[in-house]
């Protein structure tokens, strides 16, 4: 059989710029040219985005285009004309979606990737000039491509619950998790961890970041030795952050990384004495994954699909309880014999979360759109 002609639409990608996304976008394709050398893929970017991003694979092309997706109007505007004219002249046979949005007229199969459906469930968190774009653009993506995406079966949930779409159009695909987390476990279980509780999440307000600043100010009363790192891209509620951290008065004691590069978050997993992520919804939770594959003991809110992700390899905490959040800190820190069996089963649970195995639900699900 003749192979595919693969488009990737990584138009939305900003280096530094989208948080999780782009981690699973360059995840997925590396392990897209592990598992496949039969189809051809052919990866659509901005100007922003470099060579860099495309798999040094003979089945596989760079095709950047002539646009910055900085500015999110002219971004839209190509997606809508110039990538379909572009997959045309390319022959692509079915397109990949991998950041919410899609083409609303294309000459080919789409199948398109729904990271979560925050827009709809949790409207207050976003600000009021994005709310018609977020959905009116991935209402249109959900009913216009073949298949969807869904990255935890509780986005799979919420798509039939708020677009009333018919189940079988839905696949379920998680996430994997870097191999080199489960090279630190094996590095952190020979050397010491330093006093800091590391959170890597984009500085957003359904992360939850304000509850665990006020909790780590009371713990830090007691442990005075700790810091907290939060590290990840600097989103619209940074100025919230950082207010709560001066009137906590806790000064250096908190350190806002912004955006990190692999290598950077690799040596924080490596060094980090535990791991917090108090977020109150997610669409499925990567830096929990990682974090549990590194061996770092690990606390989290007890919300889906945290909970599904986790098993029983993490303190549990009810999301935006202030309490039970500065309990979850001092256990997770003072608690050794728990902290041994977190750091040992971790790496255990992470182990059946594979990103080769999420390249090979994708293929499968781009050759059923395909037909």
């Amino acid at each position: 059989m003749t192979g595919l002609r693969i488009g990737i639409n990584a138009l939305y990608l900003i280096p530094g710029g989208v948080g999780g996304t782009e981690i699973y976008l360059r995840s997925l394709l590396a392990a897209l040219a592990r598992a496949d050398t039969e189809n051809r893929y052919l990866v659509f970017t901005n100007r922003e985005t470099g060579a860099g991003l495309v798999p040094a694979a003979p089945n596989f092309e760079w095709v950047p285009q002539p646009l910055r997706a900085s500015v999110r109007p002219w971004r839209l505007a190509w997606e809508q004309t110039g990538l379909p004219l572009a997959a045309a002249r390319r022959g692509i046979d079915v397109l990949l979606n991998p950041g919410f949005t899609a083409p609303l007229l294309c000459g080919c199969p789409q199948v398109t990737v729904f990271h979560d459906l925050q827009h709809k469930l949790h409207p207050e968190h976003f600000r009021w000039f994005e709310l018609p774009f977020w959905r009116l653009c991935l209402w249109a993506s959900a009913h216009r491509s073949r298949l969807l995406i869904a990255v935890s079966e509780a986005t799979r949930a919420d798509l039939l619950k708020c677009y009333r779409l018919p189940q079988e159009k839905i696949r379920v695909v998680p996430h994997g998790v870097d191999q080199r987390c489960f090279e630190i476990a094996a590095q952190r279980s020979r050397e010491a961890p330093e006093p800091f509780l590391l959170c890597v999440s984009t500085l957003h307000p359904h992360k939850g970041l304000v509850p665990l600043i006020h909790a780590f100010a009371g713990f830090r009363k007691t442990r005075p030795e700790f810091r907290l790192v939060l590290a990840g891209h600097r989103g619209f509620h940074t100025e919230a952050v950082e207010r709560a951290i001066a009137e906590s008065g806790l000064g250096d004691a908190v350190v806002l990384t912004g955006w990190v590069p692999r290598e950077e978050l690799y040596e924080l997993y490596r060094r980090a004495w535990a791991f917090v992520f108090p977020s109150t919804f997610e669409g499925f939770g990567l830096p929990v994954l990682e974090a549990l594959a590194a061996g770092v003991p690990t606390a989290c809110s007890a919300i889906e699909p945290l909970q599904s992700i986790i098993g029983e390899a993490a303190l549990q905490f009810q999301a935006g309880d202030e309490g039970a959040l500065r309990e979850a800190l001092e256990r997770i820190v003072g608690d050794e014999p728990l902290r041994a069996r977190l750091a040992a089963a971790g790496p255990a649970r992470a182990s059946q979360f594979s990103w080769l195995r999420s390249a090979e639900l994708t293929l499968a699900a781009l050759r059923e759109a395909a037909g």
